[in-house]
């Protein structure tokens, strides 16, 4: 044998003999490192496109849930799904904190590499949501659902619609919460593609339904408003029943562990230590939401008011704002990863690429508010003339609130990504609670309340809240938040 064969021989033995003893090196990792590692653009638009996908998409069904009640039950059935959406929301963005503070961990321990913490904390964000869906809001949220509509002046005819609507949303909402949870986690994995597809499940079962018990079919009858509810918890319970199959059973990025079922009280605390701050804040600004529906209540033509608000603000405003979130969990994710990694300085110009992303988009958007509103409110049978004038000055005003909005929601992410929850708190406080209302009030006592008052103060909360997330956003102090759960052994599986 020559000398040259009998080198690659030796050599082809020692890898053998090294693949035997440590079989690691061969094994595919199991998060995407091109996070912490490739292209930043390439990194933010790999998780940013299928979340912003998956947000159109379910925008989209809002915006055929109120075209298909506003041709059939009319504009109060639309009035009657906005003020309940944002009555629900204000209770959901709570519970869903607790996801947030599970996203800030999530994303700091895959860019650490360290699996048995990830799924760990995704475990315990789960019985936490769990308990408090089933716990809490079911029964308190269908007690409370009159009280809440009363709150903000909702006129007798477009309660009737809500009430049973709003009920149907408190009482169902586990499967989205699950379906909320798990798509923070696998996000915050890495993986954006999974928790699309299951949107757009989720998304052709909530159409699918609502076609058939808002108009009624056969022997179906027509449950009008109330069925888009029932529609909505029938889709995500089911999507919900699939999640939790596959994360017991394994095969995704994050699963549940093969032990420890018992409730970690310091993984809740961290959960909430991170999430709550957030969950304030979405309780703050949705607040603040609900106290603009009580002026938006208090005008002469309160009820198109209602209606031009429900379609142009709560679903048509989704296109820029769902698009925008999207990019906030990008930023987030991208962020929390690079920082976990040691890479702070990749983690500030994620961000930024995002933000950048998010102007481009909300700009595009924004065209079509501007120079077509009348044509996007017709869709939902908004031809009423009043109700009609009313919406396209919204629309137009929503044209440039959007870029604002979009920069401040990239900024946000960014800021909770790397563990600041805290910052985005104050500001929201702020720039969606005390500077619109502030200027409705000083209006009202001044000149009297009109609708265009209470467009320019939202344009005037969200131009606040862009320069206030930027401004702390760049200062950096985000850079030294430590993040990290106590390490337990790896059960075996």
């Amino acid at each position: 044998m020559s000398e040259a064969a009998e080198h690659s021989t030796n050599e082809s033995d020692r890898i053998s003999e090294t693949a035997a003893v440590d079989p690691e090196p061969l094994k595919k990792p199991k998060y995407d490192r091109a996070i912490v590692e490739g292209p930043l653009g390439a990194a933010v638009w790999k998780i940013a496109w299928p979340t912003v996908l998956t947000n159109i998409i379910g925008g989209l069904q809002g915006v055929i849930d109120h075209a298909l009640v506003g041709n059939l039950v009319g504009f109060r059935g639309n009035a009657a799904i906005g003020v309940s959406v944002q009555l629900w929301i204000v209770v959901i963005v709570f519970i869903s904190s607790i996801f947030i503070g599970m996203s800030v961990l999530v994303s700091r321990f895959v860019g650490a590499g360290d699996e048995e913490k990830v799924n760990r904390t995704v475990y315990q964000a789960f019985l936490a949501a769990i308990f408090m869906s089933f716990g809490i809001l079911a029964p308190v949220g269908y007690f409370a659902a009159p009280y809440l509509l009363d709150l903000v002046n909702t006129a007798p005819e477009v309660k009737a619609e809500a009430l049973p609507f709003l009920r149907i949303m408190y009482v169902f909402s586990g499967g989205m919460l699950i379906f909320f949870m798990l798509g923070g986690a696998l996000r915050s994995a890495g993986d954006a593609r999974t928790p699309m597809v299951l949107g757009i499940v989720m998304t052709i079962l909530n159409l699918i339904f609502n076609i058939i018990l808002i108009r009624g079919l056969g022997p179906i009858p027509a449950f009008g408003t109330m069925g888009s509810a029932m529609g909505t918890a029938l889709a995500s319970g089911l999507v919900a029943t699939y999640a939790l199959y596959k994360l017991i059973r394994g095969g995704w990025v994050v699963s549940f562990p093969r032990g420890g079922y018992a409730p970690d009280w310091g993984i809740i605390k961290k959960l909430f230590q991170f999430g709550l701050p957030a969950g304030i804040q979405g309780i703050a600004m949705n607040v603040g939401g609900v106290l603009m529906l009580g002026f938006i209540g208090s005008l002469a033509q309160s009820a198109a008011a209602q209606a031009a608000y429900a379609v142009s603000y709560v679903q048509l405003f989704s296109l820029i704002t769902w698009t925008s979130m999207g990019l906030m969990g990008a930023a987030a994710t991208v962020a929390g990863q690079n920082l976990g990694a040691g890479h702070p300085d990749r983690a500030n110009a994620a961000v930024h690429t995002a933000a950048r992303f998010g102007m481009a988009g909300s700009a595009f958007v924004g065209f079509f508010f501007f120079f077509f509103p009348q044509q996007l409110l017709a869709i939902f049978g908004l031809t009423d003339p009043a109700v009609a004038e009313i919406g396209s000055l919204l629309l137009k005003v929503l044209a440039f609130s959007g870029i604002f909005i979009s920069v401040a929601l990239t900024y946000t992410g960014g800021l909770q990504g790397t563990g600041d929850t805290k910052s985005p708190l104050y500001i929201s406080i702020i720039s969606q609670v005390v500077v619109p209302l502030s200027i409705c009030f000083a209006l009202e006592y001044a000149v009297g309340l009109e609708a265009i008052h209470i467009w320019l103060a939202i344009l005037a909360g969200h131009m606040t809240r862009c320069g206030l997330s930027v401004l702390r956003f760049n200062q950096g102090r985000w850079r030294n938040i430590v993040v990290n759960i106590e390490q337990t052994e790896a059960p075996s599986r």
